[in-house]
């Protein structure tokens, strides 16, 4: 895997440059966490599903405090709604798969990639150095990726659900080194 910084990686990131980096690695890694381990809770009707559930839903608010960094409220507050909306689209559709309830799974799914093309051009709309076709790519396969573990999961696939999430981790990082990158780039952090 490349990194869409190759400038950057050939001479070093810098502390500033690393702590960004860093950051949204930990955020996106958190996301792809949470979210498997809310599949996994809802699954099997854990008791831990309200504070998962809470802590999941927390991410977005972490991405719109970091956001708040490197661009004005409004944009900060619009990429945690949508952020939020992802995620709440998610539950429904996992939900909707456990009671079997195919209409309303393919009504969340739907509605799912309708917000994940909305993050896409929200990013390229924000940062020059965000493109809405490689966020719309980074989006979908990560949507796929996680409806399939998702789907693992609930039908007892669960060897290649743990595969399958090892994909799902490399890209929530490919994701955020794009996101790092745009930032670095917009932001001029030396």
């Amino acid at each position: 895997m490349h990194s869409p910084c190759p400038e950057l990686v050939r001479i070093g990131l810098t502390g500033a440059q690393l702590e960004v980096w860093d950051t949204f690695r930990r955020l996106w890694m958190e996301h792809v966490l949470w979210t498997r381990f809310f599949m996994v809770s809802t699954a099997f009707d854990l008791p831990a599903l309200p504070v998962v559930t809470e802590r999941l839903l927390r991410n977005p608010y972490d991405f719109g405090n970091e956001f708040y960094l490197y661009f004005a409220t409004p944009i900060a507050v619009r990429f945690e709604t949508l952020l939020r909306e992802h995620l709440q689209i998610a539950g429904l559709l996992v939900n909707a798969a456990k009671e079997g309830n195919t209409a309303e799974v393919e009504k969340q799914r739907r509605l799912w990639y309708t917000n994940a093309e909305d993050i896409a051009n929200f990013l390229a709309s924000i940062n020059p150095y965000w493109c809405a076709e490689v966020w719309k790519d980074l989006l979908f396969n990560h949507l796929r990726m996680t409806k399939d573990e998702a789907v693992q999961i609930l039908t007892g696939q669960y060897e290649m659900s743990i595969r399958q999430f090892d994909s799902i981790e490399a890209q929530a990082l490919r994701m955020a080194d794009v996101m790092s990158c745009g930032i670095i780039k917009r932001s001029g952090i030396q």
